[in-house]
């Protein structure tokens, strides 16, 4: 499913205009996003919950030339998901 898939599924189950259904979403993820910025967590009982971790620098290699090479460090956005959300898909 893509964004706009979602988005025809919201307006559809909710009842409301397809733009409404567009700001809906575009605001969930917008505030998902600056809260994982912010250094919070998103928590949805029973769906899971947006972390952002902080990955370390590291070593690496090229694959094309084989040389070793410094990756920074760097935060990247993680997902755990809920007990409700595992069990409904098993």
């Amino acid at each position: 499913m893509n964004k706009g898939e979602l988005i025809d599924v919201v307006a559809g189950e909710a009842g409301l205009s397809k733009a409404d259904a567009t700001r809906a979403v575009e605001a969930l993820l917008g505030a998902v996003t600056k809260a994982l910025k912010a250094g919070d967590q998103v928590a949805l009982v029973g769906f899971g919950t947006f972390v952002a971790k902080k990955r370390a620098a590291r070593e690496g290699r090229n694959p094309r030339t084989g040389e070793m090479i410094q990756i920074p460090a760097s935060i990247v956005p993680g997902f755990k998901a809920g007990k409700a959300l595992k069990d409904a898909v098993n």
